[in-house]
């Protein structure tokens, strides 16, 4: 029996589960023939508390999970994928090391595609590039500031890409 490929969400500390990112991307991975969900963390600040929530989802499931993150919903996605194996990694201007957070390590061996716009204002763009170096990922450099929503065409045709190289 095969094994449902599902993509979850894991949105910002300012947003929601439902942001235009995610619901625009839910929507490209759904058409795709994947499944996906969205994880609300809304009045959750703690990152270790969100990744807990994330592995606790992904330990209930016995299918092939791909993790999408945005801001800290990027380092809640990398911390998960340390603790549960994730078949791929979507991280969208990822907050990776954010003074006071615990310190994030290598992903193991999920792949990961990383989005970050160059106009970035909150999340320097600095921690994707030595992510990316760290963990051989793939990074994309967009014009564009933190949200990215003035990049979503090209953010979801990289999704597109991402989903299609049986990540």
């Amino acid at each position: 029996m095969n094994k449902r490929r599902v993509v979850l969400f894991s949105h910002g500390q300012e947003s929601g589960p439902w942001g235009t990112k995610i619901t625009a991307l839910a929507q490209d991975a759904r058409d795709a023939g994947l499944e996906a969900d969205s994880i609300d963390y809304r009045g959750m600040p703690d990152p270790a508390a969100r990744a807990a929530k994330l592995v606790a989802r992904m330990r209930e499931s016995s299918d092939e999970i791909l993790l999408v993150g945005s801001s800290m919903g990027g380092y809640v996605a990398v911390a998960a994928a340390q603790q549960q194996p994730a078949a791929g990694l979507f991280l969208m201007a990822p907050a990776l090391a954010v003074p006071g957070w615990p310190k994030l390590g290598e992903i193991v061996s999920a792949p990961a595609f990383i989005v970050h716009g160059w106009q970035d204002d909150i999340v320097p763009i600095e921690w994707s590039i030595d992510f990316a170096r760290t963990n051989q990922a793939r990074l994309h450099l967009l014009n564009a500031g933190h949200s990215l929503t003035e990049a979503l065409d090209e953010i979801r045709a990289l999704f597109g890409a991402f989903l299609s190289a049986g990540s």
